[in-house]
């Protein structure tokens, strides 16, 4: 089915889109502007919505607004937002009455006429997912990148065609429905996270596992065999198993030998690149790079993958350079919203750090934080609803001996200026929350842009 004849078999049904954003409003500008009878919900008032309103109700669309936005919903599709789970007690009540609930995402993989790559994991998602488009680009391929990053890509499937790609970053709460695969799937890692929506581990994870249940012998699965929940998941795939490793030395897959990235197929090795070549730092980003050769080998020339790990230099808000102001360097690592995304950040400087951590509660665990920031922390500045919690961790460490020394600042920008005081020639300040910003900040894209825009005004 193509994006046109999927438009033209609901033209006579009504549809209602749950949010109204970044991520859904091109979706209801094309169903609108395509003659769909459309009705857009959100718990946001009119008011918040400002000029939005007026301009989308111009377009035809009826608003449904504020507290009781999910109310007696009865139009015959209901597009689910991915952070809505799809069986709270009004969607489920709407499925009752004969709606049908998906997704942009679901729609889009029923749509889409090219090759479907698709990343996911806890950590890593994004790099490894804008190294693969990269990779695919710098091979004269042509990519669209979306999910959880980019714009909405169903809109832009009527313009795609079979020799394209989608490169695509998908969270665990656009896969717990998902019905199909892609025909390459990744999974970087998977560490507990989301806990906060998901009911526990095992949900989490099973909607992980969406990625690749759907696919079929001729696809292929790539998994991390360093990581013990997605290497026992690779016993499971159908379709073609490629493993990536920084510790061993897979039969089938890429590996770190030394310096080396080696790739191996039937028995026969080629080296493809030196991590020397890699200009992003820290050996999280070599796993990711693992990752990403592993989707795109034999699909992309090797010198093609060297020119981009000479030249990457990264994504917004993992470990950026901000500013080196009076010697000190200025990290904004505000993707880290997690503990493992922390660590792996920690990890990434051979020097102790001034860490300013803290953020909304995602009712995760910090155990494994704690003896981390006694290792590679000078000083701690904490922050947010959870600084009780990373104080606690780090006071419980095994290897916690008074030190690094920990500061609470009640205010985001006071935690940067205090940090910045304290700080002097050579030292590292990094922010990397092992937290979601939710307790200060939209999401942790804002959180970033306010540090930067906090440290390009210290003096």
């Amino acid at each position: 089915m193509t994006l046109h004849e999927y438009i033209a078999s609901i033209k006579d049904k009504t549809v209602a889109i749950v949010g109204i954003g970044v991520s859904n409003t091109p979706l209801i500008e094309l169903l609108a502007k395509s003659g769909v009878r459309v009705t857009a919900c959100d718990r946001k008032s009119r008011e918040a919505l400002g000029d939005e309103a007026g301009r989308l109700e111009a377009l035809g669309v009826s608003l449904k607004l504020g507290d009781e936005y999910l109310k007696d919903l009865r139009e015959n599709i209901i597009f689910r937002t991915p952070g809505l789970r799809q069986d709270v007690p009004e969607l489920l009540a709407a499925v009752e009455r004969g709606s049908v609930v998906t997704s942009e995402m679901e729609v889009f993989f029923e749509v889409a006429p090219c090759t479907l790559i698709a990343v996911t994991g806890s950590d890593g998602k994004t790099t490894t997912t804008t190294l693969i488009a990269e990779f695919l680009k710098e091979a004269g391929k042509t990519v669209h990148v979306g999910g959880n990053i980019g714009r909405p890509l169903l809109c832009d499937a009527g313009a795609m065609q079979p020799e394209d790609y989608a490169v695509l970053e998908l969270s665990s709460f656009q896969l717990m429905t998902m019905k199909r695969s892609p025909h390459i799937s990744v999974i970087t890692n998977l560490a507990p996270n989301h806990l906060d929506v998901h009911r526990d581990m095992a949900e989490y994870v099973a909607a992980k596992e969406n990625i690749f249940t759907h696919q079929s012998s001729q696809d292929i699965s790539v998994f991390n065999a360093d990581n013990v929940i997605t290497a026992e998941q690779a016993g499971r795939a159908v379709g073609h198993v490629r493993l990536f490793s920084r510790q061993s030395e897979p039969e089938e897959g890429v590996f770190l030998r030394g310096d080396a990235v080696i790739s191996r197929k039937s028995g026969a090795e080629r080296e493809i690149l030196r991590t020397s070549d890699i200009l992003l730092p820290g050996v999280h980003n070599v796993e990711n790079y693992l990752a990403a050769i592993s989707a795109v080998d034999g699909l992309v020339p090797d010198e093609a993958m060297r020119q981009v790990a000479r030249t990457f230099a990264g994504v917004e808000h993992r470990i950026e350079l901000v500013r080196t102001l009076r010697g000190t360097r200025y990290y904004n690592d505000s993707i880290g919203t997690s503990p493992s995304r922390t660590i792996a950040g920690l990890r990434s400087f051979s020097e102790k750090v001034i860490l300013i951590a803290g953020g909304y509660d995602k009712h995760i665990p910090f155990d494994v934080l704690g003896p981390e920031i006694v290792d590679h922390v000078k000083l701690l500045i904490l922050c947010g609803a959870t600084a009780d919690k990373i104080r606690a961790c780090v006071e419980n460490a095994p290897n916690y001996h008074g030190q690094p020394e920990m500061v609470d600042i009640s205010g985001f920008k006071a935690a940067v200026e205090t940090a910045s005081q304290r700080a002097s020639d050579g030292d590292v300040v990094l922010l990397s929350p092992a937290c979601a910003a939710f307790d200060q900040f939209k999401n942790f894209m804002e959180r970033g842009k306010v540090f930067k825009q906090i440290v390009s005004e210290l003096k």
